[in-house]
């Protein structure tokens, strides 16, 4: 008899242990957003509230939409813009520094052909 109730009591806490563990795994999309200050907490909260009533099918999404976020860089997004018109700007510098160096490469050129040289010439006799 001892057995049969021993029994049921670890029954009963193993379904407890498991009902606990699956509230526990549908909230760390939440705490991975509490500590990232995700700017949608609450929804990410409450989403995943949700997912234990479709059986954790949406639990992967919640996840990746908790990690997308980071404070430091925000979406990830604007930063890629930011670089590009930044890059932009340097290759703009550079062609304007490209074309002053041809202009002046040019002008050296020109003001080598039209300066005559004397031609020097060393008569060496033996």
């Amino acid at each position: 008899m001892f057995l049969d109730y021993f029994a049921l009591g670890v029954l009963l806490f193993v379904v407890v242990v498991i009902f606990y563990g699956v509230i526990a795994i549908h909230d760390i999309p939440y705490e991975i957003a509490k500590k990232r200050n995700h700017p949608q907490q609450d929804a990410l909260h409450i989403a995943g509230w949700v997912s234990l009533f479709t059986l954790h099918a949406i639990w992967p999404f919640l996840w990746i939409w908790a990690t997308l976020y980071r404070e430091d860089r925000g979406w990830g997004f604007s930063t890629v813009a930011k670089r590009e018109l930044s890059l932009e700007e340097d290759v703009s510098t550079l062609r304007q520094t490209v074309t002053n160096l041809q202009a002046r490469l040019e002008q050296l050129e020109q003001a080598k052909t039209n300066v005559v040289e004397p031609v020097i010439t060393n008569k060496v006799e033996v």
